[in-house]
């Protein structure tokens, strides 16, 4: 099986995968490069999988259905591009051989889904939209920090080498914030120098992992002594792990 990230927009990742003849794409924003890419590759669609309704991971879907025919499958609860598969935390999609498990991890939106597959080429895979960043977390646009917090702990207790697809190239930014929440991480200040040097080659950060996220994302350390002290230095009111959570998201949201 090969995974390639394809590049759209300023830093939207459209996540194909294929065994050499059929393919799945997941939040096809824009049809034009996953066109092109069946195309030089000599693929078939065989399923079209979106996490959520933003224009950036939905604007392709149409398009690309009218061409291939391929099966539409995203969130029960959102406005998908007609017709789609609509789908619910416990549903299964079976596809290339595989069988990806939806969980339902609202936060960024509110009925935000993610697909996971125990047994890619002997790794778990993650799709996990806007909802997981390397070193971050999506912006709660819809839903409330407890719901966010809820969904990325659905999310962390995955196996550890699952590979985590996320469907933008933030992390350099995240990772400044992340840093600036825990500058003493030594396991952070090590990723970071590592990324930074994979984007200096014009290569992608991504897929990262749920181990390595542990290590180094704020998100999913609000819980660890040193990511609470640092929310309690921008709010003093933090008392529990939502309160905790709230304030580095909000001050995630206006750091610069």
């Amino acid at each position: 099986m090969y995974l390639i990230p394809i590049p759209a927009f300023n830093d939207n990742y459209l996540w194909l995968l294929h065994d050499g003849r059929r393919a799945l794409i997941v939040d096809p924003g824009d049809a034009g490069p996953v066109q092109r890419a069946l195309h030089e590759n000599g693929l078939q669609l065989a399923s079209i999988l979106v996490t959520h309704h933003h224009p950036d991971h939905t604007g392709g879907v149409a398009e690309l259905h009218k061409a291939t025919g391929a099966p539409v499958y995203g969130p029960a609860r959102e406005a998908i591009p007609e017709p789609f598969k609509r789908l619910k935390d416990g549903d299964t999609v079976q596809t290339l051989g595989l069988d990806f498990q939806v969980i339902d991890v609202p936060g960024h939106t509110a009925g935000h889904i993610a697909f996971f597959t125990q047994e890619m080429d002997g790794r778990p895979l993650l799709f996990c939209g806007d909802t997981l960043f390397s070193g971050g977390c999506g912006r709660l646009f819809e839903g409330t920090p407890a719901q966010m917090l809820a969904s990325l702990d659905r999310l962390a207790a995955l196996p550890g080498n699952t590979r985590v697809c996320c469907t933008h190239e933030y992390t350099l930014s995240n990772l400044r914030f992340a840093l600036a929440a825990e500058p003493d991480n030594t396991e952070l200040i090590g990723y970071h120098a590592r990324c930074t040097a994979l984007r200096a080659d014009g290569k992608p950060t991504l897929p990262s992992s749920i181990a390595q996220e542990l290590l180094i994302n704020p998100f999913l350390r609000t819980r660890q002594a040193t990511v609470m002290a640092a929310a309690q230095r921008f709010d003093p009111a933090t008392h529990d792990d939502n309160s905790v959570f709230a304030a580095i998201r909000q001050w995630k949201n206006q750091f610069k």
